[in-house]
């Protein structure tokens, strides 16, 4: 959608959420706790042992995972007694996409090294044959 003759809306959205998914990213307290739920994928995580293993009182944590989850990065289910967060991969993959889509004006050597960084950053695990 184009409003007027120069202003093209039609990716406003997708820049806000990719802002909004970096700015939750922009404070230590929320990146250290978004890299420990990354850390415990595909099983997720309870919210007392992130906040038990980042020494982060539980209701400081509480709003840090909420700001999180309205970013889009994180997601949540109830477990028993427990709220168990997990990685939400393709909105961290799509803010991630949104500054790399027209990445180096058409020159793809420059971008190579950084998607091949990002590439192998989740080899495949060993199922246990046991």
């Amino acid at each position: 959608m184009t409003v007027g003759p120069y202003i093209d809306k039609s990716r406003y959205m997708e820049k806000e959420q990719t802002i909004q998914a970096f700015s939750a990213l922009a404070q230590p307290s929320r990146m250290d706790a978004f890299k420990l739920i990354v850390m415990h994928e595909p099983e997720g995580i309870a919210a007392g042992e992130i906040s038990r293993l980042l020494d982060i009182p539980q209701n400081t944590m509480s709003a840090h995972l909420a700001i999180l989850s309205r970013a889009g990065l994180i997601s949540s289910a109830r477990h028993s007694r427990s709220i168990i967060y997990r990685a939400r991969f393709e909105n961290l993959r799509a803010a991630i996409s949104y500054l790399l889509k027209d990445c180096c004006a058409g020159h793809p050597d420059i971008c190579t090294p950084l998607i091949t960084d990002i590439v192998p950053c989740c080899p495949p695990k060993e199922k246990f044959n046991g």
